[in-house]
């Protein structure tokens, strides 16, 4: 990852592209968020099924979202629409994970 830009947040850089990840890492915020939404898990959790991620790093993730939730929820939204064109394609039904993204995102 080149170039990456700094924000208010000590523990995410934006790549050239403006998207948001975890420093010193390749996980983007947008993946935490979507642990977060789908699964329901706190911070607590998120670390303990990415070890190696810091806590402070995961609250880091969350307190973006927080601060640009419209953008990152349209984001998660533009990847499950590229997921769903997928399935259609494959003609296979979306996956779990899906369901309860679009849920989670429907309860906000």
């Amino acid at each position: 990852m080149a170039d990456l830009r700094p924000t208010t947040y000590p523990h995410i850089r934006l790549d050239e592209k403006g998207i948001p990840y975890l420093v010193g890492t390749r996980t983007k915020v947008v993946e935490i968020v979507m642990d977060r939404l789908a699964y329901h898990w706190d911070a607590d959790e998120i670390q303990r099924q990415h070890t190696h991620l810091g806590l402070a790093q995961i609250h880091a993730a969350l307190a973006y979202y927080y601060d640009h939730q419209e953008e990152v929820d349209r984001d998660i939204e533009e990847r499950m629409e590229h997921a769903r064109r997928i399935q259609a394609e494959l003609g296979e039904p979306p996956p779990l994970l899906l369901h309860k993204l679009r849920e989670a995102t429907r309860s906000l």
